[in-house]
């Protein structure tokens, strides 16, 4: 967790393939702890040909049956599903980046958090994102989702203040 933190977390990223992957870690997530899906993060890498938007929204009902006996992953068929649907709707925006970056003309937000308890669970920026997504078809991206994935690719900065680990210089492509 600390090595996520510190390396990772809130750290603004633009890459495609990356913001994918969190988008479907988020989604797993829901439910259970964040612990619980890094330790599983490199299963779902293999599991889902490491993050390759195009493969992901090709799997059929075949490949969908095969995810749901790896007990490397999260084996919840609606979840499974939200990332072949969420795929697809990938490819139909052309970018994922550009799609999440351009509600924030392309800048994170500072919100320069005192304390842990003001970091809320979900924002007007992200019930907006959340309702554009669910129009587009993405599945599991409610608002609250959506505001910890806003934190986890850097589009909201919510280390708060104290936090060695909450500026940046410059922006990251991570390939973790």
């Amino acid at each position: 967790m600390r090595e996520y933190h510190d390396n990772e977390w809130g750290k603004p990223c633009r890459d495609g393939r990356k913001l994918f992957e969190m988008l479907t870690l988020e989604g797993a997530q829901a439910g259970l702890s964040w612990a619980t899906i890094l330790h599983k993060r490199e299963n779902y890498r293999a599991a889902f040909d490491q993050w390759d938007i195009a493969k992901i929204a090709a799997y059929d009902e075949d490949k969908i049956a095969q995810l749901l006996t790896n007990p490397g992953i999260i084996r919840n068929r609606l979840k499974i599903r939200s990332a072949v649907t969420n795929a697809q709707a990938t490819l139909k925006l052309g970018s994922l980046s550009d799609f999440i970056w351009r509600y924030v003309d392309g800048k994170p937000i500072d919100n320069r958090r005192e304390q842990f308890g003001d970091v809320p669970a979900k924002t007007e920026l992200s019930d907006r994102i959340s309702r554009d997504m669910k129009k587009l078809g993405f599945k599991f991206v409610g608002s609250t989702i959506i505001y910890s994935y806003l934190q986890a690719i850097g589009v909201v900065n919510d280390h708060i203040t104290s936090c060695d680990f909450r500026g940046y210089e410059t922006e990251t492509q991570l390939h973790v």
